[in-house]
């Protein structure tokens, strides 16, 4: 199993930046930007199915509320960036997309301090495979030797470029070990998520999950949480240390770009894709296109 096969690049069709749209070939950023050296960036992955974007205004309100905890705003209004994503989406033709949204601290000055460096915007979309290839046995994940930071020593709240050096590490390590992706512990050793995803678990017919007090506030976490309202499956948000991990019969990751993956293996420790998992998926699969559950 391995991540999709085409990459992850826009290489036709219009960005929406700052405002205009602008054909992909004609697009560059200064290489003295504020947000290429110091991470001053966040953004934004979604979904778009049957040509509407997955929970789009939850993904814009995660947005504004990252750039506010990096201090600073997004350049337009929320209803203005709303209508640009939608004629994105519109100008490229395309029904299932990946869309990218991203607001970033430009040139001007290249103190650590932004100074008055102008607060850029864009949005970009391209068609994009199943982030895993499917498997009837799941994913196998490696333990990434980086953990996830305390709420007091970074914004954690936030989807932040800078967060994700440690994530993109946890990810190439994997890969170079023969996994697939990795599982993240915390600042306390508690299992916390992946490297772009979070994490489910299921034992006697319940599932578990960490509780989301110290991470990024996951859209599909929100949504599987929804599924399982809906189904009468209970759900326990909790703190799961790594030998818990056992007591667990299924498990399974979700993600706006990963979707619901089943899991098969985390470093060892085997789990069986099955009738819980199952129900999550088809669900999900019928939530993202609008249909009744």
């Amino acid at each position: 199993m391995s991540a999709k096969s085409k990459p992850f690049v826009q290489t036709s069709g219009d960005i929406w930046l700052n405002g205009q749209f602008v054909e992909v070939e004609k697009t560059s950023i200064p290489i003295l930007t504020h947000g290429l050296h110091y991470g001053s960036a966040v953004f934004e992955g979604e979904r778009a199915y049957g040509g509407t974007i997955f929970k789009s205004a939850e993904h814009t309100r995660r947005l504004m509320n990252s750039c506010n905890l990096l201090g600073f705003d997004l350049p337009v209004n929320f209803e203005t960036f709303e209508q640009a994503k939608r004629e994105t989406l519109s100008r490229s033709g395309m029904q299932e997309a990946y869309v990218r949204a991203i607001v970033w601290k430009g040139s001007g000055g290249l103190g650590v301090g932004t100074g008055d460096n102008q607060v850029n915007a864009a949005i970009a979309m391209w068609q994009m495979d199943p982030y895993f290839k499917p498997t009837s046995g799941g994913l196998r994940l490696d333990i990434s030797d980086w953990r996830r930071p305390p709420p007091d020593c970074a914004p954690v709240k936030a989807k932040a470029a800078g967060l994700y050096a440690i994530c993109t590490m946890s990810k190439d390590k994997a890969a170079q070990r023969g996994f697939d992706d990795a599982l993240m512990y915390d600042y306390e050793g508690r299992v916390a998520e992946c490297t772009g995803a979070h994490i489910f678990f299921c034992r006697d017919g319940a599932l578990f999950t960490p509780k989301a007090d110290w991470m990024i506030d996951g859209i599909t976490r929100a949504s599987v949480l929804e599924i399982a309202a809906k189904r009468g499956i209970s759900v326990t948000e909790k703190t799961i240390m790594p030998d818990e991990m056992s007591t667990y019969n299924e498990c399974f990751i979700v993600g706006s770009a990963v979707e619901v993956v089943p899991v098969g293996e985390i470093k060892g420790q085997i789990f069986t894709p099955g009738k819980i998992t199952q129900q999550i998926v088809g669900d999900y699969n019928k939530m993202k296109y609008g249909r009744p559950i």
